[in-house]
């Protein structure tokens, strides 16, 4: 059941220079919407979740603004990149759609950025964010209120070289559905839904136009020589009347392309793949592990890099297990649990550039790899925790560290105490080690480890895991003991 919703245009990235900072105006814009936006939330005792796309995502500034949005609101912004904002808002409109049994090519037009996805149920087969937002390329191409004779055939140009790269992949993947959400494509589909003179639907979810339909949609729109012409002749909003130009043609673009025949709006989008992407998250919607974003991308990178698949596999297990026996000592949320699989298991993927260095080349690569259904803050987190696994402990003078909150640097410590530990107990790489306890008690944590056999000889493992100790010590305040059971 929805209880309420509001919606409010503010343009972050409007004035910003392409996009390249905030300015003063849309940072007050955006501080003023979203203290209005959490007092409805508060009125109605819900928990928020706030999510940053381009405009925040690409400002050298952001950095400013989310410390003033947290001071001003208390609201804590995730900032997205654009491959999770592609997932998020395929998973919106998969739900819409309803459509899970046959490929869906889906394209979203917002104001920064243009995501596109193809995907099979819940399965995301490519995505791909480009800098092709409405409110983008009229700052570019449109900032005269009169239209000039070479704009359109200019951003035309423009929409048609960024998005012929990736043109061969897309059409070798197929698809046999097409979907388009957000404003500028529900602007589009009302405007067709006139020039064909039928009656306003209860809901425009899953309303079918055709690639023709767009394209004299961009023809009658070039018509108006201005944006308050454009205004009354079509009947627009005041907020989309300047930038449904570049939008339709953004659209316009994506149909040539893509060579889509026919296109089906959906009224869901980014917010409600957010609000779903929240309820799995909470358990609230049950997820099978083979349709879980975040666990599929994570082992897709293990497979590719990892030599050692199966003691990373076995390293994940143990250092669960340690977590679940440390957890209350370190005051660490269950949700961490998973921050720490994943860094086990991603732990050795640097090898595939030079094994010397490893863990420095595992966090490049975890940093940059886009990994789906995580936030940027969380990928830090993982692909801190897997750099920490050997070698340096975290130290103030190294900047990704140094950069992170005192919360999550002492999350990071705590998970790479818990890591190297686990490395230890598997150093014979045959999981001889099958499984630890944990005693906790004023000035000791004792790990007990049960060998796989009783002949089993765990002595190498025990004394590589005592030697991997001293984080884990240092963390918990207390000696850290090796037992055999």
């Amino acid at each position: 059941e929805v209880v309420t919703r509001e919606k409010e245009v503010v343009r972050l990235g409007h004035g910003g220079g392409d996009m390249k900072e905030l300015s003063d105006e849309a940072i007050e814009r955006g501080i003023k919407c979203l203290v209005r936006l959490a007092a409805i939330a508060e009125s109605h005792d819900a928990e928020v979740r706030a999510v940053a796309t381009s405009a925040v995502r690409e400002a050298k500034n952001r950095s400013d603004f989310l410390k003033q949005v947290r001071k001003a609101a208390g609201v804590d912004i995730e900032v997205v990149s654009g491959v999770e904002e592609a997932r998020l808002i395929h998973l919106g409109v998969l739900n819409a759609i309803g459509i899970h049994d046959r490929p869906m090519f889906v394209c979203d037009i917002g104001g920064g950025s243009t995501e596109v996805v193809v995907g099979l149920d819940d399965e995301v087969l490519f995505a791909r964010s480009f800098k092709l937002g409405a409110v983008r390329l009229t700052d570019r191409f449109f900032a005269n209120t009169t239209l000039h004779p070479s704009a359109v055939p200019s951003c035309r140009a423009f929409i048609r070289s960024s998005l012929s790269v990736v043109a061969p992949e897309v059409q070798e993947l197929g698809f046999e559905v097409v979907a388009a959400s957000s404003g500028t494509s529900e602007t589009i589909a009302r405007m067709i839904l006139r020039m064909r003179g039928d009656s306003e639907p209860k809901s425009m979810n899953r309303f079918e136009f055709s690639g023709d339909e767009v394209r004299a949609v961009v023809t009658a729109l070039q018509s108006a020589s201005t944006v308050e012409e454009r205004i009354k002749r079509f009947g627009l909003e005041s907020n989309r009347g300047d930038i449904i130009l570049a939008g339709a043609l953004i659209l316009e673009g994506l149909v040539d392309t893509f060579e889509l025949k026919s296109i089906m709006f959906s009224d869901y989008a980014l917010r409600e793949g957010l609000l779903l992407d929240t309820l799995r998250r909470e358990g609230l919607i049950e997820v099978d592990k083979d349709h879980d974003a975040a666990r599929r991308s994570v082992q897709q990178l293990a497979d590719r890099c990892d030599d050692r698949p199966d003691h990373s596999q076995h390293v994940a297990e143990l250092a669960g297990q340690l977590f679940d026996e440390l957890a209350d000592t370190l005051a660490l949320a269950p949700e961490s649990k998973q921050y720490l699989e994943f860094a086990a298991l991603l732990a050795n993927v640097g090898v595939v550039v030079s094994h010397a260095k490893h863990h420095l080349h595992t966090y490049y690569l975890v940093r940059n790899a886009e990994l789906m259904g995580l936030t940027d803050r969380e990928v830090e987190i993982i692909a801190q925790i897997a750099r920490y696994h050997r070698k340096s402990v975290p130290k103030p003078e190294h900047a990704e560290f140094a950069a992170l909150s005192t919360a999550d640097q002492r999350l990071v410590r705590s998970l790479a105490g818990i890591l190297r530990v686990a490395i230890g107990l598997d150093r014979t790489y045959d999981a001889r080690v099958k499984s630890v306890s944990v005693k906790v008690t004023a000035s000791d944590v004792v790990v007990t480890a049960k060998s796989r056999g009783k002949k089993a000889d765990i002595s190498l493992n025990l004394y590589a895991a005592n030697e991997r100790k001293g984080l884990l010590a240092d963390v918990s305040k207390r000696r850290v003991k090796f037992s055999k059971a």
